[in-house]
């Protein structure tokens, strides 16, 4: 059923958008190993974890066998773990403080480490939320070839709905970030929408979607 769900959500997002579909990253946080085989045995790819242990533990030696898996860290970046993301992540999208992007350009430009990370962007001012508060934002996004190196890249911006999930409030922050994207950095990328709300985000610009339980169903592991 993994690669049915998947093909039906993606199905439903083209639709939204049949140019500049976005891409589709696969959540597999907390999902058991049988489920991740057989989505990869459906012929998916891309997937996206929030911790980076759990990441390393269900990908690093699936890698070997599946050279063109593209996995991306979707959770907050903490900066005593960053070091950790090398190796196995090519995007990070949790990038939330200014601190944590230093740390970050730092530990690739020492290990010479290829990366692209998004900013995250707290829009809701929820403080279960992490992220970039928009006066922050734009004072980053401002200066943000300072910000970048030969191995880390600026790839774009992430932010989350509401955790209320009502449709109006997250219609209006996936479309202010979009607006932000186009104001002060239209080349970047946007990382919008999850399980619940991704066909908003499909409507509103996203160019990453992140769906997790609607194409894995629950969550197993604890």
């Amino acid at each position: 059923m993994v690669k049915e769900n998947y093909q039906i959500i993606f199905d439903q997002i083209k639709r939204l958008r049949p140019e500049n579909t976005p891409k589709l990253i696969t959540v597999s946080k907390k999902q058991p190993q049988e489920k991740i085989s057989e989505a990869l045995d459906g012929g998916l790819r891309c997937f996206g974890e929030n911790q980076i242990k759990e990441g390393i533990e269900k990908f690093q030696s699936l890698k070997e066998i599946y050279p063109d898996l593209d996995i991306h860290h979707i959770g907050p970046v903490q900066t005593g773990t960053i070091r950790k993301l090398f190796g196995l992540f090519a995007f990070t999208h949790g990038v939330g403080s200014e601190n944590a992007l230093v740390e970050l350009i730092k530990q690739a430009n020492s290990r010479k480490a290829q990366i692209k990370y998004f900013l995250q962007v707290n829009l809701s001012l929820e403080g279960t939320k992490s992220g970039f508060e928009k006066v922050n934002l734009l004072k980053v996004l401002k200066s943000i070839s300072n910000y970048k190196s030969e191995f880390a890249e600026f790839h774009g911006l992430m932010t989350m709905g509401p955790s209320s999930g009502e449709p109006a409030l997250t219609k209006k922050i996936f479309k202010e970030l979009n607006q932000i994207r186009n104001e002060f950095c239209p080349s970047a990328k946007l990382s919008m929408g999850m399980s619940g709300d991704y066909q908003i985000a499909a409507e509103e610009g996203s160019d990453y979607i992140r769906v997790g339980s609607a194409i894995f169903g629950e969550r197993i592991l604890r």
